[in-house]
């Protein structure tokens, strides 16, 4: 027997019931296609191909996964993007060859490292003006935002620093050295420390956000593979910031680093010149770009095991997570 709906319950079942249930994706930028590669997290297949501009590499979503933020470089451009439809919605004013960037707490204030002009771009996304361009060291790259909004980092790859920002002034407060070509840069841990890749010294360097102190130096070392091959470029942290994984580039592996004792506890295999990395939300699934291969590895986490790798676009760099 079929027993009537009535009331207000009505229409919202019947709302329920016609929207479809959207699983989580993973964004890949492509560098040599020009566009993005959607991968559905739970068919692990990519489901969508959209254009961009001229060599996407960095990818970041707003807080409230509204839109989507691409660094189209050789387009010397930060696209913003529909992510529902695909439609790229407008440019912001980012400079020229916008590599990497980071969105602080407040949704708003996009800070964009630009490899050519050795500045940090500081963009309002609401206005979509530039609020702040700050001098750095050479060829920048790496952008991290502290969990407060307060300090901003940005890595020179030149000049072998990482640079620290006072957001309230938009200006430099501290340079610390690090090991050769930094590339990725992320607070950790509430903000009480900062990690900063360098890809070919080979190392991490970590560092006490409070002081800017050096607090550790962590080194990788692979079996039969020589150590120029061995370089550190993007890392993602495991649910609790318990570990780290450490893509290392033309090394094709990617390291499983303690978080608390700095000691490398195992190297996982994935594709060609691994660059970049996403978590899906659940953080049990771990994709990783491979540049030179074309694919995406798809790494179970808690088995520390690959489980699948999934064909992408020509040179893959950046990763970005949708919910």
């Amino acid at each position: 027997m079929t027993i009537p709906l009535k009331g207000p319950l009505t229409a919202l079942t019947l709302i329920l019931a016609a929207t479809p249930s959207l699983a989580a994706e993973i964004w890949v930028t492509n560098e040599k296609d020009d566009s993005i590669s959607v991968i559905d997290v739970d068919t692990l297949e990519v489901t969508r191909t959209i254009p961009t501009g001229e060599r996407p590499r960095g990818i970041i979503f707003s807080h409230d996964y509204s839109v989507v933020y691409i660094c189209a470089s050789d387009s010397d451009a930060v696209q913003v993007m529909d992510p529902d439809t695909g439609e790229i919605m407008h440019d912001l004013p980012s400079g020229e060859d916008p590599e990497q960037f980071a969105l602080a707490p407040d949704n708003r204030h996009l800070y964009i490292a630009n490899e050519d002009d050795a500045i940090t771009t500081v963009v309002d996304t609401e206005t979509r003006t530039v609020v702040a361009q700050i001098n750095v060291g050479i060829e920048p790259e790496g952008m991290a935002v502290s969990p407060d909004g307060k300090v901003a980092i940005t890595t020179s790859e030149t000049t072998n620093m990482a640079h620290w920002i006072d957001t309230e002034t938009q200006s430099l407060f501290a340079n610390t050295l690090v090991d050769s070509r930094p590339r990725h840069a992320e607070f950790v841990k509430d903000g009480t420390e900062m990690w900063v890749s360098s890809e070919i010294g080979g190392t991490i360097t970590v560092f006490d956000a409070a002081t800017q102190a050096e607090k550790a130096k962590i080194g990788f070392e692979i079996d039969g593979i020589h150590p120029d091959r061995v370089q550190p470029v993007g890392f993602k942290f495991t649910k609790g910031d318990t570990h780290a994984f450490v893509a290392l580039g033309p090394a094709n592996h990617v390291a499983v680093v303690n978080a608390d004792t700095y000691e490398v506890e195992d190297y996982l295999l994935v594709g060609r010149r691994v660059w970049h990395m996403a978590f899906s939300p659940d953080k049990d699934l771990l994709f990783t770009t491979n540049g030179v291969s074309g694919d995406v590895t798809v790494i179970d986490v808690a088995s520390r095991e690959p489980v699948k790798s999934i064909k992408v676009g020509r040179f893959p760099w950046g990763a970005a997570m949708r919910p």
